[in-house]
């Protein structure tokens, strides 16, 4: 049986075909395990239950939330981003909302009986377009990185704040946070 180079290059197609479908499968198969790939960043979808209610008003108590995993391994940290946040010594993530982003200009300033946050010389509010109003020790803590910083948020240094004017474990208690710590970028389930 003599072999032409016709059915040499229609044997190679086929096999090609064959490769180029077993590919396609294994990749969906990799994909549809909540699994997202964005050119090298490889996102996982973790799906939690909230416990916490530092972001009434956006994410109330036992609602339940995606987490996209690495997310900011491979995309840029946006200015009102629900994040993921490694807090030293919680076992489980806290939820915050991103409120100052690297190089904005950070203020603290004294109205009434509190201290207003200034981002870009803007009070920063929540969702309800309440500003947030920090006491005492949530001042000296932001404070230190204001003067430390002459009053620049640093390359990948976020303030992080919950949903509450008067404050909750966020930056006010811990400080600015680095990018390194955070987890993944938080999504409401519909």
């Amino acid at each position: 049986m003599k072999i032409t180079k016709s059915k040499i290059i229609l044997i190679t197609l086929y096999f090609l075909i064959i490769i180029l479908l077993s590919i396609t499968i294994i990749s969906n198969i990799y994909n549809s395990n909540n699994i997202i790939k964005n050119s090298q960043c490889i996102t996982v979808e973790k799906l939690v239950e909230v416990r916490g209610s530092s972001l009434s008003g956006i994410i109330e108590p036992s609602e339940n939330i995606k987490i996209l995993i690495n997310y900011y391994e491979c995309n840029q940290v946006e200015r009102n981003d629900i994040v993921a946040y490694n807090f030293t010594g919680n076992e489980v993530p806290i939820i915050k909302i991103v409120k100052g982003i690297e190089g904005d200009k950070f203020q603290l300033k004294k109205i009434d009986n509190c201290y207003n946050i200034l981002i870009n010389n803007k009070i920063v509010k929540n969702s309800k377009n309440i500003p947030y109003c920090i006491n005492e020790q949530g001042y000296r803590m932001l404070s230190l990185y204001e003067k430390d910083y002459n009053n620049i948020i640093p390359k990948n240094t976020y303030l992080l704040l919950g949903n509450l004017a008067t404050g909750s474990t966020d930056s006010t208690r811990f400080g600015l946070v680095d990018k390194s710590d955070f987890i993944g970028k938080v999504i409401k389930v519909k």
